[in-house]
């Protein structure tokens, strides 16, 4: 092929004596064919006889050999391939046609070896296949089979040609194919160099890296390939899957094993294990597997690294600590010990009768100690304290500081209130009685401390730990040593002074938001009302739940115009889901406060007018304690509402009065079952029957049956085989903003539940 070669190419006598020179190359190749193919004079006698005539007669051939070239699919795109990449196709089956002719034209073997081999190595290069030359040499011989018996007609001489010119064909042929192999192989040499390289590159980089990297055969259990550092690690044989399994710590070797058994699933996995590698300390080490997918579709090999993670342990352990740990004292810090309270809740409600007491503590006289003899002197005093508080509680109790001068003790679990808290409390104050010296100086402490008690004074962390620090102001503004939280007093000075002037500005600045919890009929799963519930976006504290608002704006004289509000609002917004097409009904809570209000009512018939609803877009809760505070009033209210078309719920019913004398004489519409029956209920077979009962006196009465505080499948289920009536709670939706909650019911009315 009569194309130019790229400089840097090694010449076809180099590729073919593999590295001997070019001169030595093509003699060892010319002496081999010469003894292979050797002519005798009466060879070259009876080639010379006929040498005019065979030339004159294989000229013919040319129509074929083209016909042979461009006929064949696969040859005519590798022409075209090499004529669109420059190369001239035209030249190319001229030259080879030549090369085929001087088989049987040319005197002189030994001039034919580097023109021969060249054309191999070409055709390597423009991927000539081997059996497309084989091909043409094989239709050359068959074209001069059928011309010789008309070129000589003596039957001796023309054999005697026909053997001579196949093996110079074969000759030829040969050499072709030499200068092809031998190209290829230099090519495939190169390849293979240019491999190691990278092979060798890969494993410097790897044997720097600081991991531990090998790779197994999931078929034969083998590691074919471990990284420099674990072949120096584990200079013996390496045992598959893992080579560090008998370093490895005994109670996380399943744990590693767990993990290789996903790997051949084709799960990739990450563990965290101890081992002692080579005998040196234990250090905790990560464990990755990546498996890689086979032809079956499951992993033929995994790819492991294992890498030590023994510092980032340490530095975890250490920032766990810090943010779990007061750096003063040593004690938990508020995070940590809110944990422990919500655990210690969740626990409560699972044992029945079982208790929670909270309680917080401040120091009376720290500041006064902390101004005069220095801060120093304040964090020796604190860690003294915490040191006394500590050897008094329990092991199963809790002990915190909060903060500043202020600790939190929690016990639990109590089944006596009453006589566990009296317990503690007189340890903790007769503890006291004894001064601490600093200095040869006595420093007397005093405590004040406020003590709430789940479930009774509320169902979470916030609220009780609130509760507890709003009975600890209350018996210091009255200079008691402690207090029990008491609702009806326990709203603090502080929150009074906070929160006195900004209630009213609230509504004019249009901080106070509802949100909306779905009511769900437990049958159809469609949305059949929804809960009004109270938020302030506070400017700086953000949002304030409703049991912080209420309570301060009762004491505060200033619960009517929020009510009103509340009112107003939520039946605007259910006349907006009319005119959207939605008939959700909306449940406003009223405090006992505002019950009382002679003006109730009226207020009521205001808002309805002012949205331009009717009453049965309404439904008002009033809790049982609340109605029978003045029983006769409450049924004259009631009946006057329900008049207007105002339907009636009692809400946390099961908590209040045990006389349901009252529920034939009222206008009752709904029951609401408290949630404290509801949330344990899939666990407790008391809380079960309870609610059995609850559903049952409802329907017998009349009433629809409500469940609040529905938080998981389990309970729902249970209430549809109770045959209640409607439920919400968070497994159905948390209270939403207008948006998200119009969002959420508009498609269908019917929640994906």
């Amino acid at each position: 092929m009569a194309v130019k070669r790229r400089d840097s190419e090694r010449s076809s006598g180099e590729q073919a004596a593999g590295g001997l020179g070019q001169r030595a190359a093509r003699e060892l190749l010319a002496r081999d064919y010469n003894y292979l193919f050797h002519l005798s004079d009466s060879d070259a006698r009876l080639l010379d006889t006929h040498r005019a005539t065979l030339a004159g007669a294989t000229a013919g051939f040319a129509e074929k050999y083209y016909n042979y070239l461009f006929d064949n699919p696969d040859i005519a795109d590798v022409l075209y391939a090499f004529e669109r990449d420059g190369g001239d196709v035209g030249l190319f089956a001229r030259t080879e046609l030549q090369n085929l002719l001087n088989s049987v034209t040319s005197g002189n073997l030994r001039e034919r070896v580097d023109v021969l081999l060249e054309s191999g190595t070409l055709h390597l290069e423009h991927r000539f296949r081997p059996a497309w030359v084989i091909g043409a040499y094989d239709l050359f011989i068959e074209y001069l089979r059928g011309l010789l018996p008309a070129l000589v007609p003596s039957n001796t001489e023309r054999k005697a040609l026909e053997s001579l010119l196949v093996r110079r064909l074969l000759h030829d042929l040969g050499l072709t194919l030499e200068g092809y192999w031998a190209s290829a192989g230099d090519e495939l040499r190169g390849a293979l160099a240019h491999e190691i390289l990278r092979h060798n590159q890969a494993e410097e980089l790897l044997a720097g890296i600081p991991y531990y990297l090998w790779t197994v055969d999931v078929r034969s259990n083998r590691i074919h390939y471990a990284n420099y550092s674990l072949r120096v690690l584990y200079d013996r044989e390496m045992a598959a899957p893992f080579p560090c399994l008998s370093d490895t710590h005994g109670e996380d070797t399943e744990l590693l094993l767990s993990a290789w058994q996903d790997a051949v699933n084709g799960n990739g996995r990450q563990v965290e294990i101890r081992m002692s590698l080579a005998g040196s300390d234990q250090h905790w080490y990560r464990v990755a597997l990546y498996p890689a997918e086979g032809s079956q579709g499951r992993p033929s090999v995994v790819h492991c690294v294992l890498e030590d993670i023994n510092h980032q342990v340490a530095e975890r352990k250490q920032l766990q600590q810090l943010s779990t740990t007061d750096c003063l004292t040593g004690l938990p810090n508020r995070a940590l010990w809110t944990d422990h309270l919500n655990m210690a809740l969740a626990a409560s409600r699972r044992v029945p009768g079982s208790q929670v007491v909270v309680i917080s503590l401040d120091i009376n006289q720290f500041k006064m100690y902390n101004d005069t003899l220095g801060r120093d002197v304040g964090d020796i005093l604190l860690r003294s304290i915490s040191e006394r508080l500590n050897a008094i509680v329990r092991e199963s109790d809790s002990l915190s500081r909060l903060g500043g001068d202020q600790f939190g003790i929690l016990l639990q679990p109590v089944y006596n209130i009453g006589e566990a808290t009296e317990r503690v409390i007189t340890k903790i104050l007769d503890s006291f009685d004894l001064p601490f010296t600093h200095m040869d100086k006595q420093l007397w402490v005093s405590l004040t401390l406020g003590i709430s008690c789940f479930p009774g004074d509320g169902d979470n962390e916030e609220t009780l730990l609130n509760n507890a620090e709003s009975a600890m102001q209350r018996a210091k503004r009255n200079g008691l040593p402690y207090q029990y939280f008491d609702p009806a007093n326990d709203v603090s000075a502080a929150q009074q002074l906070r929160y006195s002037g900004q209630i009213k500005s609230a509504i004019e600045n249009n901080e106070f938001t509802l949100h909306y919890q779905p009511q769900v009929d437990l049958r159809t799963s469609r949305v059949v009302g929804a809960e009004a519930l109270l938020r302030w976006d506070h400017p700086v504290e953000g949002t304030v739940m409703p049991q912080r608002i209420i309570p301060v704006a009762e004491q505060l004289g200033m619960i009517t115009p929020i009510t009103d509000w509340v009112l107003v609002t939520a039946l605007r917004q259910c006349r907006q889901w009319k005119y959207e097409g939605l008939n959700i009904p909306i449940s406003v809570n009223v405090s006992a406060r505002s019950f009382q209000n002679p003006r109730l009512l009226d207020k009521i018939k205001w808002a309805l007018r002012e949205a331009e609803v009717e009453g049965e877009c309404l439904e008002i809760e009033i809790t049982e304690a609340t109605l029978m505070q003045d029983i006769d009033r409450a049924s004259d209210v009631l009946s006057r509402l329900s008049e207007s078309g105002v339907t009636i719920a009692i809400d946390d019913f099961g908590t209040g009065y045990s006389s349901l004398s009252y529920l034939k004489g009222l206008p009752i519409d709904t029951l609401k079952i408290d949630q404290s029956f509801i949330m344990d209920i899939a666990f407790d077979k008391q809380d079960i029957a309870i609610v059995r009962t609850i559903i049952d006196l409802g329907h017998s009465l009349g009433f629809k049956v409500v469940a609040e505080g529905v938080e998981n499948i389990r309970s729902w289920e249970l209430l549809v085989t109770l045959g209640c009536d409607v439920a919400q709670g968070f497994h159905i939706s948390r209270p939403l903003p207008e948006v998200h909650f119009t969002t959420l019911v508009s498609e269908t009315g019917r929640l994906p539940l």
